[in-house]
């Protein structure tokens, strides 16, 4: 992360959320409340799929990996929003707005191309159900994954190899609570017209295709499930509508954001909160609400608990 000598700016200064004491003490409460949820409730789902042997399928190994994700994807950015509801002087290092960069989009990215093996993983089970532990053994979902972390990787050095190289010489306020690509750009003393299109095309290479192809796959899963039997089409109905759930909440702030930006401040604000605090904390909820198999087996973990603790 050399900057040679062309950045005159060492740091930058995050406005956040809000400018009142008042309001900020409330987001702190709120804020700390939902990232305690957040950690707990991917940390519960990733517990209870390792220790339950009934969970010890292909789409529940990618469901934890998935809760793994989010718990990170939130870490990156949210304990340093809180803290910032506390202090006066709410900077941020150049190496640490860097870092926040490529893990941010290192990670999200990562979780796109997640969202798309899960949907594939929906289709084999649903559409190839006799081949299913055939093509989807462990072997080939832990190389799904790693290839997701290598996409994410990719993604992430592609902006921070240009982002790094900016001059920044003057202007250093971001007006959010975390250092995303666009508002840097902004700050750069350059023209930043050819930026944002590289930053609009290098995220759309990414997320378009997934997205177009999680539409086509939960489509043709959907007329699949329609002409199956009607037992076994109201399960794969309530897991492909929990997918679906978690692909919308997740690419809509995105698309808007990275995409397809609309340049309204709170808009972006309120987009990049949704899917940075919100998509983590619900995802776990949506996938433990909508899964028998899952409350099943927090019903499983809460007995033999409360039968040891019987038997102590």
């Amino acid at each position: 992360m050399d900057r040679g000598n062309q950045s005159t700016v060492s740091e930058f200064v995050c406005l956040g959320l809000a400018h009142s004491h008042s309001v900020q003490l409330s987001l702190f409460v709120m804020f700390v409340m939902l990232y305690i949820l957040i950690v707990s409730g991917n940390t519960v789902v990733m517990f209870i799929i390792t220790i339950d042997p009934h969970l010890h399928s292909p789409m529940y190994f990618l469901l934890a990996n998935l809760s793994f994700v989010d718990m990170w994807l939130s870490s990156v950015t949210t304990p340093k929003m809180i803290t910032d509801f506390l202090r006066e002087n709410k900077t941020i290092s150049f190496s640490g707005c860097m870092s926040q960069v490529f893990f941010t989009h290192c990670i999200a990215a990562g979780e796109v191309v997640l969202l798309v093996v899960m949907a594939y993983d929906r289709y084999v089970a649903i559409c190839k159900p006799l081949h299913y532990f055939t093509i989807m053994n462990l072997k080939r979902c832990s190389v799904l994954v790693l290839t997701c972390w290598a996409i994410g990787f990719i993604h992430a050095m592609s902006h921070l190899v240009v982002i790094v190289q900016l001059p920044f010489c003057g202007p250093k306020e971001i007006d959010s609570f975390f250092c995303d690509i666009p508002l840097i750009i902004k700050l750069a003393c350059v023209d930043s017209h050819d930026l944002d299109i590289f930053t609009n095309v290098d995220c759309g290479v990414v997320g378009m295709p997934c997205f177009i192809l999680l539409l086509i796959s939960y489509t043709y899963i959907l007329i699949t499930v329609r002409q199956s039997s009607k037992a076994g089409a109201s399960k794969a109905l309530s897991t492909c509508t929990a997918h679906i759930t978690v692909v919308m909440i997740f690419f809509v702030p995105c698309i808007f954001i990275y995409v397809c930006p609309i340049q309204i401040s709170w808009l972006d604000k309120f987009f990049a909160v949704f899917y940075s605090v919100f998509t983590p904390l619900l995802n776990p909820t949506i996938y433990t609400m909508r899964n028998n198999e899952m409350k099943n087996a927090m019903k499983r973990l809460i007995n033999n608990y409360l039968d040891s603790k019987g038997k102590s």
